[in-house]
């Protein structure tokens, strides 16, 4: 017999009902993100001694009024973006790859054409459920989101992207402590002394049982993932930006994120159990992790290249 170590916290993924609206932790996790990631980039650029060298030259990259805007492009793009990517990634290419003997694709990709609202979110009556988020498509809209309004207002893209990679750890922090309290995403079966079983009074409303993960103990996969892609990178990149200078290789710090969370989040899929199977051993979010180590590659060249006389 399996015994867990580790209790489950008993926590309402839902603050508080408003009518047939329910205001979750989940939606919560993406506001601070991006709140405290605004704030933390305004503070940044009122440190002077971080852009008094060349190419900055006393002249930091952005105002903090264009960082306001731009934090509401970034929204956009993360909600856009992780749900389409959600849609792409694992609603297509994965449900297409898999007979899906777990149930996870329910019908998909076929159901799109179906029902085209799963494009935007599943539904329970009129109220919308956004439970299907991919970290790397709302990436992607962030890239998109940020290249846009560089491109509109004339500001240097690698620097600014350097400070949105820079304090991007912070959302990455929020949404896997979110994925935690709402129960999902959880871990691989262990014996370990991190096993955790994934039951709470408060998950039969949500998913019809008390225990989305089964009785079983489980790695709190989440939790791994806030540590590390959140609390770990999020140091690095400080460490980076305030003591090494980095950001005076515009595309450095960028590099540095893509890079790490791509190590981080491939050496989690190990612990965490994945959505259905994709190549063999290789997961879904190893194969999109594969595709950061790309970006970072570029951006490491990019950054370190010598620059011409």
């Amino acid at each position: 017999m399996i015994l867990a170590s580790l209790p489950y916290p008993q926590l309402n993924p839902i603050i508080v009902n408003l009518g047939p609206l329910a205001l979750r932790w989940y939606a919560l996790a993406y506001i601070a993100g991006l709140v405290l990631a605004w704030w933390g980039i305004v503070r940044a650029l009122k440190a002077k001694a971080l852009w008094a060298k060349p190419p900055f030259n006393g002249q930091p990259p952005a105002s903090e009024d264009q960082i306001t805007d731009l934090a509401t492009w970034s929204a956009l793009g993360v909600i856009a973006g992780g749900r389409l990517g959600w849609d792409l990634f694992y609603g297509v290419i994965l449900c297409s790859s898999t007979s899906d003997a777990s149930g996870f694709c329910r019908d998909l990709p076929g159901d799109f054409l179906v029902h085209p609202w799963r494009l935007l979110a599943e539904w329970n009556g009129w109220v919308p459920q956004f439970q299907g988020m991919s970290f790397h498509g709302g990436l992607i809209g962030v890239v998109v989101a940020v290249w846009l309004y560089c491109r509109r207002y004339k500001l240097p893209l690698l620097s600014v992207a350097d400070l949105a990679c820079a304090f991007a750890p912070i959302g990455l922090f929020f949404g896997r402590i979110a994925n935690f309290v709402n129960g999902e995403l959880w871990g691989r079966v262990t014996e370990s002394p991190m096993g955790m079983v994934f039951c709470s009074r408060y998950f039969t409303a949500l998913y019809g049982t008390p225990c989305p993960g089964g009785p079983y103990p489980r790695h709190p996969s989440q939790l791994y993932e806030a540590a590390l892609e959140g609390v770990v990178l999020f140091l690095i990149l400080q460490l980076g930006l305030r003591f090494f200078h980095w950001q005076r290789k515009p595309g450095l710090l960028a590099a540095v994120f893509f890079a790490g969370y791509g190590l981080f989040r491939f050496t989690v899929e190990f612990f965490r159990e994945p959505d259905a199977p994709f190549l063999g051993a290789l997961t879904m979010g190893m194969a999109l992790s594969l595709l950061t180590w790309v970006a970072a590659a570029a951006l490491f060249y990019t950054a370190l290249k010598p620059k011409a006389a």
